[in-house]
């Protein structure tokens, strides 16, 4: 875990800071210097799992400072460490999002105790946390890329969501492009060389941002490097992104082998991406062939039919008699929205909020997070992503 801890007493911040560390040296254990009220300059990358916070004033406002912080970051476990118990002061800190009340100075034992108990509770919500969606085309040009990181950023845009994407597509990934102008800092290939330094940070820190709350780990720029990219490293990747991310987002490319495989495996759906034209049909038979030779149930995979013609020479019903599998994803057929989105690499859902691709997409990312629909007047996603007029 990654502990901090505020105190405005030397003596104290020392001793509870040297009886965390000998609890558990796997643990991260900082401090924060300059109270409370530092806790609002803190980065998405410093915020740790458990602040400590050593004696709060309720006269210094403390806990009026410490209810607005839980209001923005309700997953982080706050303990206080008090002189005063009076039912008052308790009432005020359950409030303000403290979950445990020790007495101060602290003992090694009643510190221990409620570090374990919160751990014990991070690790089940850890286990019940995001999603990983995998994204494969079943042949070159099909548009998952260009789904999947418009998809990412489509659930991202509520803000209620942190998203992650992944560039499996080793040797010529550039995922990163289509909604982001900026050159990576980082690769998928670099965090794998520096596996031993895997931690939130450094993920994180890895990533290039596109929203505060939508990251994505480029592919490696130099297809040479493809090869640094061992199973092991996705296992350790995707397990912590897992952790950290409410949705993590993999495309994976064309290419089946032992990494992007391994990926699969980790994936709670699989969506092979295909267009209504027979060579386009012919290459899914096989992926799903494939995908049936790995024991992936029907309930994994998912066909998303991208450029979708209603009108179109074949149907729907077509391809699943051919699948032998039902296609309840469709995306239109909007060429323009598309081709500027990714010449311009902006999202197309920002960029043409009201084309129907962009749409369709919103539609698809409300289904994935269980979001209602919203009313009429109510000025859902697609409101908040339009330019207001001025």
């Amino acid at each position: 875990m990654k502990i901090a801890v505020i105190s405005r007493d030397e003596r104290h911040l020392a001793d509870v800071m040297r009886m965390l560390r000998a609890r558990s040296p796997s643990d991260e254990v900082d401090h924060l210097g300059g109270g409370v009220a530092r806790l609002s300059m803190l980065g998405d990358e410093q915020l740790p799992d458990v602040l400590v916070i050593d004696r709060p004033s309720v006269g210094d406002g403390d806990l009026d400072l410490l209810e607005r912080f839980s209001a923005q970051h309700p997953r982080i476990a706050c303990v206080a460490l008090s002189e005063e118990r009076d039912p008052e002061f308790l009432m005020q800190a359950m409030r303000a999002g403290i979950r445990e009340v020790l007495p101060s100075p602290a003992t090694s034992a009643s510190l221990n105790t409620a570090i374990e108990r919160i751990g014990e509770k991070l690790e089940r919500r850890s286990q019940a946390n995001g999603k990983v969606l995998a994204f494969i085309s079943c042949k070159g040009g099909s548009g998952a890329t260009f789904l999947a990181t418009n998809l990412g950023y489509a659930l991202a845009a509520s803000g209620k969501y942190k998203v992650a994407l992944i560039d499996m597509n080793l040797q010529f990934g550039d995922a990163s492009l289509f909604v982001s102008d900026h050159k990576p800092l980082a690769t998928l290939s670099d965090v794998a060389q520096q596996i031993h330094r895997l931690d939130p940070s450094f993920l994180a820190s890895s990533m290039l941002n596109v929203t505060p709350n939508y990251g994505v780990l480029a592919a490696p720029s130099d297809p040479t490097h493809a090869n640094d990219v061992k199973p092991d490293h996705i296992d350790a990747i995707l397990k912590l992104a897992r952790r950290h991310y409410d949705f993590v987002l993999l495309d994976v490319g064309r290419s089946l082998d032992a990494v992007t495989i391994r990926a699969l495996d980790h994936a709670d759906q699989i969506y092979p991406v295909l267009q209504t034209t027979l060579p386009y049909i012919r290459d899914g038979k096989r992926m799903l062939n494939v995908f049936r030779s790995l024991e992936y149930g029907k309930d994994k995979i998912s066909v998303i039919v991208n450029r979708h013609d209603k009108g179109g020479e074949i149907k729907l019903k077509d391809l699943e008699g051919a699948f032998d599998t039902d296609v309840s994803i469709t995306m239109p057929n909007h060429y323009d929205a598309a081709a500027r989105s990714v010449n311009q690499g902006v999202p197309v859902i920002q960029l043409a909020p009201a084309s129907p691709l962009s749409v369709a997409l919103v539609e698809l990312a409300r289904k994935l997070s269980g979001e209602a629909a919203p009313e009429q007047q109510g000025g859902g996603w697609l409101s908040k992503l339009r330019p207001r007029k001025a």
